[in-house]
């Protein structure tokens, strides 16, 4: 993909996914990360997706991924929490940028839905600011006990789910843009053990049905 390509969302996910295939097959091929790269993009970026993840430091993005420098903006808080300083940075990426598509990446054995879960169940309060994330996963475990989910993937798949929805209704700007088919949004579970990246919930993704 070069940089005066700019890939529709459909494209853009490919390329994603096929990246993913090759680190869970350990057949990485490390595009955009030499010195030309380098070069390239010192003057400007023109990266083909936004990346929202959870901070987990198992979650690399471009490792993940197997991309480059220049090829993913990334926005990172721990269980993937949107504040306004999220949307801001997303609304960034793809009205400035142009960002064809915005990925939220979850994971399983996350630390922010265990917490929270524990925090409902237990009554178990943290201090600091870690109470703000935990709030905010809050909606997500609750609405998957309102559904009788249990397990943690299906609690994390939720958080997944509700983490694209609250992107969707919340920014206007984005939901304008997937409305004209410029920019579509997925959301990924990630699975630590074999490396894998599995659609929860697509946003303009016509040709990828939600697969949970």
């Amino acid at each position: 993909m070069s940089d005066a390509q700019v890939p529709t969302p459909t494209e853009a996910f490919e390329v994603l996914l096929a990246g993913n295939e090759r680190f869970v097959s350990s057949t990485p091929e490390h595009p955009n990360q030499d010195a030309v790269r380098r070069a390239e993009t010192a003057p400007g970026q023109r990266p083909f997706a936004v990346l929202f993840g959870c901070s987990d430091s198992r979650l690399a993005a471009e490792i993940i991924f197997d991309r480059g420098l220049g090829d993913l903006f990334v926005v990172r808080t721990a269980g993937h929490v949107a504040g306004p300083e999220v949307l801001g940075s997303i609304e960034y990426g793809v009205s400035v940028l142009d960002c064809p598509l915005v990925v939220v990446l979850g994971h399983d054995s996350c630390g922010a839905v265990a917490a929270t879960r524990t925090a409902l169940t237990e009554g178990i309060g943290t201090a600091g600011f870690v109470r703000d994330v935990i709030e905010r996963v809050t909606p997500s475990v609750l609405s998957a006990r309102a559904a009788g989910l249990t397990s943690d993937e299906d609690i994390v798949a939720e958080h997944i789910r509700h983490t694209v929805d609250l992107l969707v209704n919340r920014s206007k700007v984005l939901a304008d843009q997937i409305e004209a088919g410029r920019t579509a949004v997925a959301g990924l579970y990630y699975r630590l053990a074999d490396g894998s990246a599995e659609i929860v919930t697509t946003r303009g993704l016509p040709d990828h049905p939600k697969t949970r």
